[in-house]
């Protein structure tokens, strides 16, 4: 059989006198060569051995670039058939980053950036079998504006085994959830369905900005709810407002855990005061010390809107997830899905009950937590050198390491960029002046490979 050539438009030039080994260079070349389009899903490559004559390195030079683009899931092997290109790997989505990062740059270097899933973590004959089954489900004739009832119910299975939420007190599993198109589509819808323009909500702060942006979008009056070590400060919250938007199981982004006592706080103040308390809780999952601390939803079904994603346990390309809300919300959120025609993504939704039905979310959730706490150890154990104590909780998928100052945090980003890698910093996640100082740095958005290549950078520019 005839090897495979790369198009002779295709320069691949290795630089012997660059400090980079070669075999990271062929590596970098092909994966930009299948980023940008000049090589497509499908093309096969040539063989380790054929490569290695055209270019004059070593076999083994070959094969160590091949084993780490097919480790990050860029090229694929086929059982006499040879190597080829498949589709752009799970484990370079996109992800939020700085302010001027944006969701679609491909800059090459090494993603730090928290926020995004361990998407190349998850099984692809499972992923796969999920979709297919998801495609045998007859057309839907029309929308279902409250999501799949198989959903629903799903999502409430997931809640009570994962969170320990039981939902549906008075009314099915069912009609107690709503599937949305994710956290930061839901507070749209929140403040579409409750609030009036000029309305106040407190955000924490530093917090989650997307929800700070959707808020102010419908008109609403945002202001920052200051935070410490433990989460939301609830005594320092003003009087007059609407509502609370906080993350109390793994504060965004530092990391805290709302103790309890101020849960029960934040709990009397809301009923005494009329407040509306949205708990996003996007990784609650995703524990590695201790159980988490009972939902807000469990201890106030009746002031509390929780809100759970996907998007971290599993991919953002399943675009949905859920709200678990008092019957007068779930039914204003309702009545304002249908004056404005918005339905929840069914395609997600089915694929997300397949899963489940399988017992493959299941089986993929315990190998998440196993693979994200031996990162996360990996990363502190790192930093440890450097003099860095971590911030936050063992949870999640990032840790944050405290600066001095809003130069230093600024000087370390631009000086790991130069060095390869994509970090973030706490100021960005300020609507005000910046409080707090740092690095956010996650561990889910690169393969195991590159988180060991990037820590010694990273310790050598945290190392005082």
């Amino acid at each position: 059989m005839l090897d495979a050539a790369l198009p002779a438009e295709l320069p691949i030039l290795l630089d012997r006198g660059n400090g980079t080994p070669l075999a990271v260079q062929l590596a970098d070349a092909l994966r930009r060569a299948a980023a940008s389009g000049q090589l497509r899903h499908g093309d096969r490559l040539p063989s380790t051995r054929a490569l290695a004559g055209r270019l004059q390195v070593s076999r083994t030079v070959t094969a160590a670039a091949y084993e780490q683009l097919h480790a990050e899931g860029w090229i694929g092997g086929r059982r006499g058939s040879g190597t080829y290109v498949t589709t752009t790997p799970p484990a370079v989505t996109p992800s939020a980053g700085p302010a001027k990062h944006t969701e679609s740059e491909d800059t090459g270097l090494i993603d730090l950036i928290p926020g995004a899933s361990l998407a190349g973590g998850v099984d692809r004959a499972a992923w796969r079998r999920a979709w297919r089954a998801a495609g045998d489900v007859p057309a839907m004739p029309r929308p279902e504006r409250a999501g799949l009832p198989a959903y629903r119910e799903i999502v409430a299975e997931h809640l009570l085994r994962h969170r320990g939420l039981v939902v549906g007190a008075g009314a099915t599993p069912a009609e107690a959830v709503l599937a949305t198109l994710g956290t930061s589509a839901a507070v749209t819808e929140l403040a579409g369905a409750l609030f009036q323009p000029g309305d106040t909500v407190a955000i924490e702060e530093p917090g989650y900005q997307r929800a700070v942006g959707a808020l102010r979008a419908a008109g609403m009056r945002v202001i920052p709810a200051e935070i410490d070590a433990d989460g939301l400060v609830v005594d320092a919250l003003p009087s007059g407002i609407r509502a609370v938007y906080c993350s109390p199981a793994h504060q965004y982004p530092l990391g805290g855990r709302l103790p309890a006592a101020r849960r029960v706080e934040l709990v009397r103040r809301a009923r005494a005061e009329g407040w509306l308390v949205i708990e996003d809780d996007y990784d609650g999952e995703l524990r590695y010390d201790v159980a988490p601390l009972p939902l807000l939803a469990a201890l106030a079904p009746d002031v509390v809107v929780h809100l759970g994603t996907t998007s971290k346990i599993l991919s953002a390309s399943l675009g949905v997830g859920w709200m678990v809300a008092p019957p007068e919300v779930a039914r204003a959120v309702l009545d304002h899905r249908h004056r404005c025609g918005v339905s929840p993504a069914a395609a997600g939704q089915q694929v997300m009950v397949q899963l489940a039905r399988n017992g493959d979310l299941g089986r993929h959730l315990r190998r998440l937590r196993r693979e994200l706490a031996e990162r996360r150890e990996l990363v502190v154990s790192a930093l440890s050198v450097a003099g860095a104590p971590v911030f936050g909780d063992s949870a999640g998928g990032h840790v944050v390491v405290l600066l001095d100052s809003l130069e230093t945090e600024r000087a370390v980003i631009a000086a790991a960029r130069a060095r390869g890698l994509s970090v973030d910093g706490l100021a960005r996640h300020h609507q005000a002046t910046p409080r707090w100082h740092g690095l956010a740095v996650g561990y889910t958005n690169c393969t195991r490979t590159q988180l060991t290549t990037a820590l010694p950078t990273l310790v050598d520019l945290l190392t005082p």
